[in-house]
């Protein structure tokens, strides 16, 4: 079987599930595990990714604006691979490659249509349909339900330890610094299972627009920053802001020392197997001492 992922999760759901050998072609943004780098690429972003945080969001609203795709699809480079099944989403068309830019490029294609796979991780127990759905898809499914049992554990077992703490900090998770957005989807459940008392967002909902002002009424315990798509340092650029808020430093989280910058893009926006290693993460970050620091400058490190 001849696999294309064009989603980063998505990837990471393949390989655990033992299939890394079948895998034949990747997004642009597909990079863990590192092996699957040599991948021939088959996308690419119609806008410039460098630039402050409000820039990149001008761009891509002006694109879906003009009702144009973000992504760019290669079709001669996926005819060429020819493969049997391309692994897409419909989330979010301006987080990933979506399932109508993937038909688009297939358009033309008369001699044989490979099976497509749309991904729809709304949630942890969407998490969990969708490696069931690539597992199916690629036959084994099987090994689908082991993967997901040992993740399930893996998640039990620090949601079990969490729950002997008499305190829940509240947090604030912020996926997107300028303007400002708060976590949805799987956040609010991994905030609730790390010990947390998660205080913006839906679990199942889309992240939503945050007001300033929201943030310093409810005064977080804690505040997490995990922007969409990018890495500690990337997010440190654009703290100022944030810190440039005369009310920043008014802030509780902020008083004490409990603002943290986290690799957004490798853990918290990835809707596959690393959503263990979130979870991980957040429970440092929540309870500090009582889990075991792994991740710290890794995944996470104080503002």
């Amino acid at each position: 079987m001849r696999i294309v992922s064009l989603l980063a999760s998505a990837t990471e759901i393949v390989c655990e599930l033992g299939l890394r050998e079948q895998l034949v072609g990747r997004s642009h943004e597909c990079d863990y595990p590192l092996d699957i780098l040599h991948l021939p690429q088959c996308t690419e972003t119609k806008f410039q990714t460098s630039g402050s945080s409000p820039e990149i969001d001008a761009r891509i609203k002006d694109i879906v604006r003009r009702g144009l795709s973000v992504y760019r699809v290669f079709e001669d480079r996926l005819r060429e691979l020819r493969p049997d099944v391309i692994i897409t989403q419909i989330q979010c068309e301006v987080c990933a490659v979506s399932e109508k830019d993937v038909c688009e490029a297939l358009y033309n294609w008369m001699d044989y249509r490979p099976t497509i796979v749309s991904l729809n991780p709304g949630d942890l127990e969407g998490i969990w349909t969708d490696i069931r759905r690539v597992a199916e898809a690629t036959r084994v499914p099987a090994r689908g339900e082991e993967v997901i049992s040992r993740l399930k554990k893996r998640m039990q077992d620090i949601s079990s330890h969490a729950r002997n703490f008499t305190d829940r900090p509240s947090v604030a998770c912020i996926e997107w610094i300028e303007p400002l957005m708060s976590a949805g989807n799987w956040l609010p459940e991994l905030v609730e299972m790390a010990g947390g008392t998660n205080l913006f967002g839906i679990a199942g909902k889309h992240s939503p627009y945050m007001k300033w002002e929201d943030l310093v009424r409810k005064n977080p315990d804690t505040i997490v920053v995990m922007p969409c798509g990018w890495g500690m340092e990337r997010t440190r650029e654009d703290m100022h802001y944030l810190t440039d808020r005369g009310e920043w430093g008014r802030l509780k989280a902020v008083e004490e020392g409990r603002v943290f910058l986290t690799d957004g893009n490798q853990y918290f926006n990835r809707p596959g197997p690393r959503v263990v290693e979130s979870l991980e993460i957040l429970a440092e970050i929540v309870h500090p001492g009582k889990f075991e620091a792994r991740y710290e400058s890794q995944g996470w490190c104080r503002f």
